[in-house]
């Protein structure tokens, strides 16, 4: 769970990213201390290093994308598997008409005769 030290770099964070600012621990701390709140001062360090090299806007905006698109691609998976269960089992049968032909050393008598 998270503590309210980590929640309030989040916030801030999430402001400066609305605001189109580059997160920095100057800019964090700056917002905590204009909320009056207090964190410990490795938070706002942790976090502006953290999403330094993170788009906030594309990852809240991409958070259910990220789910949806493996189940959309599994439909798809499942229609071409049939598909080329088809063309294994056209293979195997002509590979079965190939060895049948080769197997029919027929000597003129059978096991039971």
């Amino acid at each position: 769970m998270a503590t309210n030290d980590e929640l309030a770099c989040t916030y801030s964070a999430l402001i400066l990213a609305d605001d189109d600012v580059p997160i920095t621990a100057e800019k964090i701390s700056t917002i905590l201390k204009a909320a009056n709140v207090s964190v410990e001062p490795i938070w706002p360090t942790l976090f502006a290093r953290a999403l330094s090299h993170c788009n906030i806007k594309d990852l809240i905006s991409n958070v259910g994308s990220a789910a949806a698109a493996p189940a959309a691609a599994a439909p798809a998976a499942a229609a071409a598997a049939p598909a080329e269960a088809k063309k294994e089992e056209k293979k195997k049968e002509e590979e079965k008409k190939e060895d049948s032909d080769e197997d029919d050393g027929d000597m003129g008598f059978g096991l039971f005769d």
